[in-house]
């Protein structure tokens, strides 16, 4: 994804727009926007209750009220955050960015296989760090110098 406009309020992906807002520090992204940008429904909540109905876990997941109820979980659970719509501002179900990667791993679409591809290869990379820092060390480095910091200061 990659932010469209200053205010950091809508990003887009392949076109489509995707609200999303900083609440208590992390990235909160309207689901139905990311459902009709990785599967182009005409019906994007509609799609959500099938996918909902299909993966019984992502469900349950998703069920703010019972996730709420049992104290919560390894996933934060959706909240309804304030955005603008066409009809004026509305409550609009939104994900952390963690959530929003479990939702994408539920989409059997070929736009969300590129992020498939991604997690797997971050989670990858990640269990080689583990095994070995220095391959993190390495990795940070890059970042750096990609960031244009000086070689000293690396």
């Amino acid at each position: 994804m990659t932010v469209s406009d200053d205010s950091g309020k809508i990003a887009i992906f392949q076109h489509k727009k995707i609200r999303r807002q900083i609440w208590q520090g992390e990235w909160w992204f309207v689901i139905v926007d990311v459902v009709a940008a990785l599967t182009d429904s005409p019906t994007p909540a509609g799609y959500l209750r099938d996918m909902r109905r299909r993966d019984v876990q992502l469900h349950e997941l998703m069920a703010v009220e019972k996730i709420g109820d049992k104290g919560g979980g390894q996933f934060a659970p959706p909240l309804y955050l304030l955005f603008d719509t066409s009809g004026g501002k509305q409550k609009l179900m939104s994900w952390n960015t963690e959530g929003i990667f479990r939702l994408i791993q539920s989409i059997p679409s070929k736009k969300a296989e590129p992020f498939k591809r991604w997690l797997a290869k971050i989670g990858y990379e990640h269990i080689q760090e583990i095994e070995n820092p220095e391959l993190a060390q390495k990795r940070m480095k890059m970042i750096y110098r990609l960031k244009g910091y000086d070689e000293a200061w690396i």
